[in-house]
């Protein structure tokens, strides 16, 4: 746990397991459904590995989270205290989106990107069997240009090396694009309109994929309406 606020307020007191860098993010995670500590790196890809094992290991001591072990199948489980700190993170979240807008280079990533949507597949809107739908980030360097999302009923598997399959949809887009596409703050006909994110494949498929993915859980949140500025006399 971080060093002490020496404050009885019971915010200082909970700042003091969750203002630890990478810490929240951690929970989020888990609150996102993620269980295996693989999970949890696929969505934490900047979090060395060494570091997410210590915030877990604070977690649990701290009664966040709960690890189970099954032979070699160990899984991070919230426990009563973790589970209360969801509407915690989907506030954080709803008030980040809707009054820190500004995205950095920095903050766009494909797997990042393309774990979340993995997460919000709408299965009853794929078509049945097996689905490949192929991303190719154009602006990209050549090792994190291409991804594939493999769709079969009930599992979505992230690959960013060719799985082999037949792609059913190519979508080609600038990873800030699809990034605001996901976000909310873009909606799929601007973006496909504009020519940020383009979409191959047979037309059926083309006019489907979008229905296939349900948004962020923060897509959403209402944006501050911009301020017209002062009247002028």
């Amino acid at each position: 746990m971080g060093s002490s606020y020496h404050q009885f307020c019971p915010v200082a007191k909970a700042m003091e397991l969750l203002d630890e860098r990478w810490t929240l993010l951690v929970v989020r995670e888990l609150v996102s459904g993620s269980q295996r500590f693989n999970e949890l790196r696929r969505g934490l890809p900047r979090m060395s590995p060494s570091l997410l094992s210590r915030r877990l290991q604070q977690l649990v001591r701290a009664g966040v989270v709960a690890r189970h072990a099954d032979g070699s199948d160990v899984r991070y489980l919230l426990t009563d205290a973790g589970h209360e700190l969801r509407p915690v993170v989907e506030a954080l979240g709803a008030w980040g989106i809707r009054w820190v807008g500004e995205l950095g280079e920095a903050d766009l990533d494909p797997s990042l990107l393309l774990w979340d949507m993995h997460r919000h597949v709408d299965h009853s809107a794929v078509p049945d069997g097996r689905t490949v739908v192929h991303f190719h980030f154009r602006t990209l360097p050549a090792d994190l240009r291409h991804w594939w999302l493999v769709i079969t009923p009930g599992e979505v598997d992230v690959c960013d090396v060719d799985p082999g399959h037949e792609v059913n949809v190519t979508v080609t887009a600038d990873l800030r694009a699809l990034v605001e596409v996901w976000r909310g703050d873009l909606t799929w006909p601007a973006a496909l309109r504009a020519g940020t994110v383009a979409l191959a494949g047979p037309e059926a498929l083309r006019r489907a994929l979008p229905r296939w993915f349900e948004l962020s859980d923060f897509a959403p949140v209402p944006r501050p309406v911009p301020s017209a500025g002062p009247v002028r006399a």
